[in-house]
């Protein structure tokens, strides 16, 4: 055989998708004998080379029926750029071969993946829309370091994966490719024959940057690199802000059940951003979390078992209305926590479980790789690659959508070997302990990051256990979290409150405990969207008594809460008082706001947070002990509360919590300072459905020394109501405020 011509062996193996490097074999080669440029094209019958013009320049002789072609120009020395045209009876088309192109990716990005500090891998892997020597195309690329062979597929070549195999980077285990004018919006998968020889079910890409709507599976081609954002002053501010000591109100929401349009459909981010982003700033909050919305395949998974850890959900619309929906988030002054799951990962088959035929992403071992709980894959985060592949993530919505906090799920899970596992079914340490070292590692080392590159952002742990320093700077030991969820204080208090009042003197402490260990991490208070599933009911639906002792009570556990040292988090609905659980697959009860006791709890949320953003001493010391303090902790026999919050420079406020339905005339306080308490917030008053029992807009506090402070004053508890009061300093008070 002539020694230009391409051994039979590798044209059976590239007619049969097994060829082990196909760029060695198609594309244009410079041989001893001339330029050799070879061709598979299934369905035609002949091929031509061309002039980029079009202008034919020589006929390939076919190879083998199947589409090969094989042609060599003897009198040409070097590769030129040409384009191809296929015939096939009646039928003429032109392409650009992907094989004539060089590679995009570099021996510096081998490196820094099996290093594992590619800090934006995501700029890297993917589908990238790109000019590359000239032309417009996708550049492809995907980490499969186990797999025999790879190939892009998609409606552009007949999800044939015989036509676009991808070029295998031996030192990285990177496969890529680039093809020619394709652009945005193409539909693809990678088809991946693993080293056993079974050829996989075919998998969407793990940096997918969009994703075809459920049931369909398939990822699609999008530009996240260039989306327009007028937010730089909003960015500004929070960069120079300090979230520990800023107010932090933050309204959670699942965006599928929110609202829907009425024929039964998910609102597009555009809607949501019509509707969803002024009803929350109207309402005060500082914050909108959102819960997952990275690419997922089952509805009732909430989003916590996602597929596409780079694509908001197609439910809603595509990344660039994601982007709108991020930007007029931030121009209404509400910042966006995204909810993210590094913890574990489905086993759907188009997803990252056995991706290259073999455990890649999860741990090898059972014992450390799958979740009992959720039946679920866990990431390896001991393997450089798959921590990298999880901080790129996160990174990548920082950085290309602009979000201000992740809120980490899970994390209780990721930090012990034995989580929900009995004897014998989790893998120790050598030591013998229980504490996963590769994934707080990972952790420390993703907070670091993240926090060095935005420092405005912040992170915030679902963590459930009394884990030491979640909230703690890395290189104090911690894990680096901004703020974690203060789980115990929620299940107390909640506890407490569905107690029949005449039985609340008896669980006095579960009010407060929390307060014993409040400073030990920077905490969010969370009434989150797991306190209302389950046959949990909701939190309305927890309150004891009567229909009007249900909303007092329900009113003042949040005068409570919203006075507590600690950001505030609060699920969609329960601001509104929703008797019913929370039903994810239709919209919140919004009719209930035609009835009074439902827009009064509303009315109150809205006026705490008002509060909340306006008086410090309501939010500028929530990490730190100065900020409060006990005026009188232990009058169980009332199950009335009392405290004081104080910040630097600004009039301290004094809270009053009466958590029975008896009124209490006469019930005096210590207070810091003599003169004018101004009551900015009663939660029985009648705008709220309350009784209107009060303290007439003040009351007065005399030098006369009670509780360790230096004045006191009588003031009425009204019943089942939380109160607060505003010194109104005088000169002289002003001097004595602590700097």
């Amino acid at each position: 055989m002539t020694a230009w011509r391409a051994a039979e062996a590798e044209i059976d193996a590239l007619r049969a998708a097994r060829h082990p490097d196909p760029f060695a074999l198609l594309g244009p080669h410079e041989t001893p004998e001339g330029l050799v440029i070879r061709a598979f094209v299934p369905g035609a019958a002949a091929l031509t080379l061309c002039a980029l013009d079009g202008t034919p320049r020589a006929e390939f002789p076919q190879r083998h029926p199947d589409g090969v072609f094989e042609l060599l120009l003897p009198d040409t020395s070097a590769r030129f750029p040409y384009l191809l045209e296929a015939t096939n009876g009646a039928e003429t088309w032109r392409l650009r071969d992907p094989y004539a192109f060089p590679p995009v990716l570099g021996p510096l990005d081998d490196h820094l993946l099996v290093e594992g500090t590619h800090r934006r891998l995501y700029e890297r892997l993917g589908a990238h829309p790109m000019r590359h020597e000239g032309v417009d195309g996708v550049h492809f690329a995907v980490w499969a370091p186990n797999a025999d062979r790879v190939s892009v597929v998609g409606d552009f070549n007949a999800w044939d994966g015989r036509r676009h195999p991808m070029r295998k980077r031996v030192d990285s285990g990177l496969w890529e490719i680039f093809l020619p004018d394709l652009g945005p919006g193409a539909v693809y998968k990678y088809e991946i024959l693993a080293r056993d020889g079974r050829l996989l079910p075919l998998k969407a890409d793990p940096f997918g940057f969009a994703a075809e709507l459920r049931p369909s599976t398939a990822s699609v081609v999008a530009r996240t690199d260039a989306l327009p954002f007028t937010d730089t002053e909003y960015r500004a501010r929070r960069d120079a802000t300090d979230p520990r000591r800023a107010p932090m109100a933050i309204y959670e929401v699942h965006l599928g059940s929110w609202r829907r349009a009425p024929s039964g459909r998910f609102l597009t981010y555009d809607e949501l951003a019509d509707t969803l982003i002024p009803y929350a700033a109207d309402l005060g909050f500082t914050h909108l979390e959102l819960l997952p919305i990275t690419e997922h395949p089952l509805d009732a998974s909430w989003g916590y078992q996602p597929i596409g850890l780079f694509a908001p959900t197609a439910r809603h619309g595509d990344p660039a209305g994601f982007a709108r929906f991020v930007d007029r988030a931030h121009a209404a002054g509400l910042g966006i926590i995204l909810d993210w799951v590094p913890a574990h990962f489905p086993t759907d088959v188009h997803g990252l479980a056995q991706f290259d035929g073999s455990p890649l992403y999860e741990h090898p071992d059972p014992r450390r790789g799958f979740h009992p709980d959720w039946n679920t894959a866990i990431f390896d985060y001991g393997r450089r690659e798959v921590a990298n592949y999880l901080i790129a993530s996160a990174a990548y919505w920082l950085d290309r959508f602009h979000v201000d906090a992740l809120r980490v799920d899970a994390v209780a899970s990721m930090l012990y070997l034995d989580y929900s596992r009995r004897a014998g079914e989790w893998l120790p340490n050598p030591d013998g302990s229980n504490d996963n070292r590769d994934a707080v590692a990972f952790l420390q080392r993703c907070n670091a990051l993240l926090f060095a590159d935005h420092p405005g952002i912040t992170t915030i742990a679902e963590e459930s256990t009394s884990w030491s320093g979640v909230s703690a700077p890395v290189d104090a030991g911690g894990l680096g979290f901004g703020f974690k969820w203060n789980m115990g204080w929620m299940h107390d208090t909640l506890a407490y409150m569905a107690h029949d009042p005449v039985h609340r003197s008896w669980h006095h402490d579960r009010l407060t405990f929390g307060l014993l260990y409040a400073w030990s991490e920077n905490f969010v208070l969370p009434l989150s969207h797991d306190e209302v599933v389950h046959g949990k009911g909701s939190i309305l639906g927890r309150m004891p008594g009567d229909d009007w002792q249900r909303f007092a009570n329900l009113r003042a556990y949040y005068g409570f809460m919203w006075a507590c040292p600690g950001k505030k988090l609060l699920f969609m609905g329960q601001e509104f008082a929703q008797p019913a659980e929370w039903n994810a697959e239709a919209s919140l009860d919004w009719w209930l706001l035609d009835h009074a006791p439902h827009r009064g709890v509303q009315a109150l949320l809205r006026d705490l947070n008002a509060l909340h953003r306006t008086l410090p001493a309501l939010h500028a010391r929530d990490c730190e002990p100065e900020g409060f303090r006990w005026i009188a902790p232990d009058d169980r026999e009332n199950s009335v509360l009392s405290w004081l919050r104080f910040a630097p420079g600004a009039p301290p406020v004094a809270i009053v919590a009466n958590f029975t339905p008896v009124p209490r005339a006469g019930y005096r306080i210590g207070l810091p300072f003599p003169g004018r308490w101004r009551e900015v917030l009663n939660t029985d008053a009648p705008g709220y459905g309350g009784s209107g029992l009060g303290n007439l807009g003040a009351i007065e506090a005399e030098p006369v020394p009670m509780h360790g402070l230096p004045a006191s004053a009588a003031l009425l508890a009204p019943p089942l109501a939380t109160v607060y009061f505003v010194h109104e300093p005088t000169a002289r008070d002003e001097e004595t405020l602590p700097a």
